[in-house]
């Protein structure tokens, strides 16, 4: 890695990272644009190719299975080539996905959508391993969770957009094989897959555009080379430096990422169908699905919120008591059904805020040069995307979608913990 730029003082160094921190800021909107736009194309894909639900959730395992499968390699790369030279390569491969979803609609092959989707996640998952941890480095250790939780919060901003930009672009048309789609209101007597599937061309080439543009833009700027200069802590006084895996509290981090990743998918992923519930809310499908805008813009509002106390609060400390509320309101929802069941489970956005961006920069505390290594083992556990909600999945067939939320319920009690004691460094 290249060494730390000299700045003259405290005040000139914070001046030197606005910029780079403003950049960055684009990217972490961009990726959580593209990653909520998976909403859009499983209801679209799966009406276009005529796929059974266990198909049409292929999507999410292409795409969440490439954070298990890159990070490390991500991580590797990072360490070798500095943050600056991976988060143009992640934004290139990204782009590069973004295009193959031309050739994959062109084709009508479902296959090779998910081939797309796996390209465009790994560039995503190169993005997530540079861009978090050298969020982490541009200032005082003191605030990285504070800076962390602001970035996040314009992720959110996009996962808060892109489904209404998807709706519009690629939810344009209506499918014949889609329920409740009159047939009176489709254009043409016969539509193939293929005609369905071009609908995604123009929405992904734009989306490829704008990383190729901001891949340019990156490689223009003049980035501070920071951090992982310095010697990981080592885990005794005097002793060699430790590998990346004997940081307890790293380790500990990549499973709070796990369950955390995990629990909101889950939530998320069968919030529309718990709000249906005649036992929860019973409301149609489309006004369930607008009321899923609560949930995520909810993680938006707290994050903003969440980075300006976290200057003054510590990040443990405020971790631990967002994840006690979470697990405070899903047993409410459990115990009481009916709206008040909703509105505690759609609350939990706001306690969601705050908790990936501040694991994640307490997870790196003190990795030195194994930072981007860290980094690479903390979004590997984003896995848990494509994991968790298969097992609440597998309890809302068995004891009903209402019971099945004592999963994510096990999750935030773990977070808890992690909050308290499971973040601080091991001492000798």
């Amino acid at each position: 890695m290249t060494e730390a730029v000299r700045v003259p003082d405290a005040a000139a160094r914070e001046r030197s990272y606005r910029a780079p921190l403003v950049a960055l800021t684009s990217l972490f909107f961009m990726w959580g644009l593209i990653t909520s736009l998976n909403d859009i194309l499983i209801p679209h894909l799966k009406a276009a190719f005529t796929l059974s639900y266990v198909e049409a959730t292929l999507i999410q395992l292409a795409f969440f299975g490439a954070y298990f499968v890159m990070s490390m390699p991500s991580g590797w790369l990072v360490e070798q080539i500095g943050y600056k030279r991976g988060i143009i390569i992640g934004l290139l491969v990204a782009a590069g996905g973004c295009v193959a979803f031309y050739p994959a609609a062109a084709a009508a092959s479902y296959a090779l959508f998910l081939g797309a989707l796996f390209v465009l996640a790994s560039g995503i998952t190169l993005l997530q391993v540079a861009a978090n941890p050298y969020v982490t480095i541009l200032g005082p250790a003191r605030t990285a969770s504070s800076r962390l939780t602001l970035t996040q919060a314009f992720n959110s901003l996009g996962t808060t957009i892109g489904p209404y930009v998807g709706a519009t672009l690629i939810l344009a048309a209506p499918v014949p094989s889609a329920p409740g789609v009159d047939p009176a209101r489709v254009v043409s007597a016969i539509v193939t897959p293929g005609d369905e599937a071009a609908l995604v061309q123009a929405p992904y080439l734009a989306l490829a555009a704008v990383l190729f543009m901001i891949a340019m833009l990156f490689a223009m700027l003049r980035l501070p080379a920071v951090g992982a200069s310095e010697p990981a802590v080592a885990s005794k006084a005097g002793a060699r430096e430790t590998p990346v895996w004997s940081h307890r509290h790293l380790v500990l981090g990549v499973v709070a990422i796990f369950v955390y990743v995990g629990g909101e998918v889950a939530i998320g992923s069968l919030l529309v169908n718990f709000m249906m519930d005649p036992s929860v809310a019973g409301l149609p499908q489309q006004a369930a699905g607008q009321h899923l805008s609560y949930y995520w813009g909810g993680a938006m509002v707290g994050r903003f919120v969440g980075a300006l106390a976290m200057i003054y609060l510590k990040p443990g400390r405020v971790l631990a008591f967002n994840a006690t509320a979470a697990v405070v309101l899903l047993l409410v929802a459990v115990a009481s059904a009916g709206h008040t069941a909703m509105w505690s489970v759609l609350a939990i956005g706001l306690c969601n805020s705050i908790m990936f961006p501040t694991i994640f920069a307490l997870a790196l505390v003190g990795l030195g040069r194994h930072t981007g290594e860290g980094s690479g083992l903390l979004c590997m556990a984003i896995v848990g995307g494509a994991i968790v909600p298969v097992i609440q999945g597998y309890f809302a067939d068995h004891v009903g979608i209402l019971n099945s939320f004592f999963v994510p319920v096990v999750c935030y009690l773990y977070i808890v913990f992690y909050g308290l004691h499971g973040h601080r460094p091991a001492r000798a």
